[in-house]
């Protein structure tokens, strides 16, 4: 396993990996990476990907940490495909959740030699009102410091009501605990998706594609996952009954079915 950072034009991105096989899995997380980075979490985020570890290295990325003002969804994509480039990634299979689905769709379409194929999970191909609607209220809660609205606000739009039952008295133990000393990287990463459309580029991506996403997804829609099948050729979709934006964490099979994908012949 490895905890590492690479260094991009004076600021670093964190990155960590593991596993030794000789295929590559890229996995690029949502918003959430805004508020913690994975910097020396390699064990941690290791565990779902047990089953990945003999055929494949696998690489979770973080933001870089210094973003620029108007730094956009382009924009972290290319930071991105040059990270990957520079440790050495020539060819991977990219999984992107949530906001990093919509950073994969844009390393897919402007630098296919490196995307083997793709899987976007609980994504949408622009900014949507229903995605609109969440991300400012989100920005909101972060400018006025609300950390428990926030995190209380970001659960019951990402999961079942079965798993809020079970969870939510957690959830301002969890805030108390999670507050990042400052907004600022939560908030660029933030701002970034209310600026996010890839529709009229997305007939560009030619890689195998898989969507993943739940038919009660209260931060993107229903919608996106069939817009993003309808405009990009040959892609498949598959999706969660019951489940919402959370369904990466709550769908059992999740993993089996990226590592079936991934290792399919096409």
């Amino acid at each position: 396993m490895k905890n590492g950072g690479i260094d991009l034009n004076g600021t670093e991105m964190y990155y960590v990996s593991f596993g030794k096989g000789k295929k590559n899995l890229v996995v690029l997380p949502g918003l959430s990476d805004g508020l913690a980075t994975v910097k020396g979490k390699a064990f941690i985020l290791s565990k779902p990907y047990k089953k990945f570890l003999k055929d494949y290295t696998v690489y979770m990325f973080s933001r870089k940490n210094k973003m620029p003002d108007g730094y956009s969804i382009k924009d972290m994509a290319e930071d991105q495909a040059r990270a990957m480039k520079l440790i050495g990634i020539e060819k991977t299979c990219v999984l992107g959740v949530s906001q990093c689905g919509m950073i994969s769709q844009y390393i897919a379409i402007n630098h296919p030699e490196t995307v083997e194929k793709l899987i976007l999970t609980v994504t949408a191909p622009y900014a949507n009102d229903i995605v609109r609607n969440a991300v400012s209220g989100w920005i909101k809660m972060a400018e006025m410091g609300d950390h428990k609205s926030l995190m209380i606000d970001t659960a019951k739009k990402t999961y079942s009501q079965g798993y809020l039952k079970k969870n939510m008295k957690f959830m301002p133990l969890l805030a108390k605990f999670t507050k990042p000393k400052s907004y600022e990287r939560f908030l660029k990463n933030a701002n970034a998706i209310l600026g996010f459309d890839a529709r009229s580029e997305l007939h560009k991506i030619k890689c195998p594609t898989l969507i993943i996403a739940g038919d009660d997804d209260n931060t993107v829609g229903n919608d996106a996952p069939n817009e993003l099948h309808a405009a990009i050729t040959g892609s498949e979709t598959f999706i969660y009954k019951g489940l919402g934006h959370g369904a990466y964490d709550e769908g059992k099979d999740f993993y089996d079915r990226v590592l079936e994908f991934c290792n399919s012949n096409y």
